[in-house]
């Protein structure tokens, strides 16, 4: 892992004196970091791919003083938790059972930075890039991963993302199966409404349909909760589900965060739950992207620098997934009784 975030240390990893050479190459050098990125991609899928993989959006700060990097400014940083001088990058992961590692990625541009064309070309933003919203960026990576043919069966998101509509409709429309976050305040249709509140479904219902389960492993253990689920959009086609789903805290009830489903008609709560609890792959990802791969170890300002640098810190995790799901695979060669053998025990399918 890089130990201190400067230049410097960059350099001394890759054996150079001081840092004016990675800073060429990230700033002064030619080189389509789109490309390599399509590189990347095709990388993780040639050696992680799995049809029943996860596609997970979200986006990750990177404190920033002064205000000549692109994009720039205070805003909300769910990396600090607070609104902080920072440039805002929003992400694609790739989750399967065998690794997750990051596909995606597009710096975000706020207002302030995209009515100011002069500012914007000190910066090397192009005067074709236009201001888009955080949920735009997601769309515009999924789509591309559609059009790349990488496998997948399932989407989602936080509520910051998931709380549109009109993504959430997109989706559908292309029969891409979601677990989408959203707020208390989102409507949906019913028998009863066209506008029903989300938080409005659950109340009054029967204790035995609250299941009490695990959404997978977190810092301090299992992260279980008490789940429900509740069928909206009765009208739709008979092979697909739409269902509002309720997870509540165990220790403090009143607290419930929501979510919106749209899935084959034989999806279970217990796979919905496994999806929702997907949404953190992308966390882990930015973790040890930041702590062994210098995702956020980087001192260029300018727009395609950053894209750049995001490029080749994404390659690099990637790597190490892969490296890593290969030692894992020859664990479990070594461990495995042979193929011809008989277990004492009956396999029953989950």
């Amino acid at each position: 892992p890089l130990q201190r975030k400067n230049g410097w240390t960059l350099a001394e990893e890759a054996g150079h004196a001081g840092p004016d050479r990675i800073h060429r190459m990230l700033n002064r050098i030619e080189w389509d970091a789109d490309e390599v990125l399509d590189d990347v991609r095709r990388y993780v899928v040639d050696n992680l791919g799995d049809p029943g993989a996860v596609l997970v959006v979200d986006d990750t700060g990177f404190l920033k003083k002064g205000t000549r990097s692109a994009g720039v400014q205070r805003q909300y940083s769910g990396t600090a938790g607070r609104t902080e001088n920072c440039q805002v990058g929003v992400f694609l992961a790739y989750a399967t059972d065998r690794g997750r590692t990051l596909i995606d990625r597009r710096l975000y541009l706020p207002i302030s930075w995209t009515d100011d064309r002069k500012r914007c070309r000190r910066a090397g933003i192009g005067d074709d890039v236009a201001f888009e919203t955080k949920v735009a960026m997601a769309r515009a990576m999924v789509r591309r991963a559609i059009a790349d043919k990488v496998p997948f069966r399932w989407v989602t998101a936080d509520a910051a993302y998931g709380f549109s509509k009109g993504w959430r409709s997109e989706l559908e429309r292309a029969d891409v199966f979601h677990v989408m976050a959203t707020t208390r305040h989102d409507t949906v249709v019913t028998r009863w409404a066209i506008d029903h509140p989300v938080h409005d479904l659950f109340k009054g219902l029967a204790r035995q349909k609250w299941k009490r389960r695990s959404c997978g492993t977190g810092a301090h253990g299992q992260r279980i909760y008490d789940w429900a689920r509740v069928e909206v959009r009765p009208w739709h086609r008979s092979d697909r589900r739409h269902w509002v789903i309720a997870r509540r805290s165990v220790a403090r009830p009143q607290e419930i965060s929501y979510y919106i489903a749209y899935c084959p008609a034989e999806t279970t709560l217990d796979d919905l739950i496994r999806i929702a609890g997907s949404r953190w792959a992308i966390e882990e990802c930015f973790q040890s992207a930041k702590q062994e791969c210098g995702l956020d170890d980087y001192q260029v300002r300018r727009h395609p620098g950053w894209h750049r640098h995001m490029t080749l810190a994404m390659a690099a995790h990637a790597c190490l997934t892969v490296l890593r799901a290969r030692e894992l695979d020859t664990g479990k060669a070594e461990t495995d009784p042979p193929s011809s053998s008989t277990s004492a025990s009956p396999r029953y399918e989950s």
